[in-house]
């Protein structure tokens, strides 16, 4: 697809040997690009509604494996399109609107496990912001820009850490104050990413 690794996201599991071989396994089978895309909604989704509904440890642990699941998705949609060449036409939607829907839906979904569902959906909000900034950079011929210190990646990193030790503290203690640290943590990061993507897209525009 045109200007699809110019506007790629670096992901360093890409050159790993398990990772080729298991994009070469669904490049070989009927799999599209597009669904892998669209099972990362699934992922997220469950895992948003375990952790908001259910709240407890275990729901806390499967959260933080379907976070995984969802990155291994965004991981394998881009490498069966790019790789194998089996991008479609809609490819760059099905790369975009699925991470959208899903950081939205975790990210609130911490805010009301961690008991400041308010909250949560501002760490939504700013995980868009710095989707939207990334992409408005694109939309004026810069190269995209993926920068955090909270990125995509980030954010789940984190969110991850806070899941999994979270689920020990909320067995020993029943408090969730690792829940609310890495929501607090998410904010706060994803604010300066904003400020910093927009900071070198001024730069950008100002040297051309």
């Amino acid at each position: 697809m045109p200007g699809e690794a110019f506007n790629r996201r670096p992901i360093r599991a890409r050159s790993a040997e398990w990772a080729k071989r298991m994009a070469a396994s669904l490049a070989a089978s009927s799999i599209t690009p597009d669904q892998i895309s669209l099972t990362s909604i699934a992922f997220a989704g469950l895992g948003a509604f375990v952790l908001a509904f259910i709240n407890d440890a275990a729901s806390m642990l499967f959260c933080a494996l379907a976070i995984q699941g969802r990155l291994l998705c965004n991981l394998f949609d881009g490498m069966v399109a790019v790789e194998h060449g089996k991008g479609s036409p809609l490819g760059p939607m099905f790369n975009e609107f699925p991470d959208r829907i899903a950081d939205t839906v975790l990210i609130a979904a911490l805010g009301y496990a961690a008991g400041y569902p308010a909250l949560g959906w501002i760490g939504a909000v700013l995980a868009l912001m710095t989707a939207y900034i990334r992409a408005f950079g694109g939309s004026l011929g810069l190269p995209q820009d993926f920068r955090g210190p909270m990125a995509k990646a980030h954010r789940m990193a984190v969110m991850t850490a806070g899941c999994v030790i979270g689920a020990v503290e909320s067995a020993m203690h029943g408090s969730r104050y690792a829940l609310l640290t890495a929501l607090l943590v998410i904010v706060v990061g994803s604010i300066f990413t904003c400020i910093n993507r927009a900071r070198v897209i001024a730069v950008q525009l100002r040297q051309v």
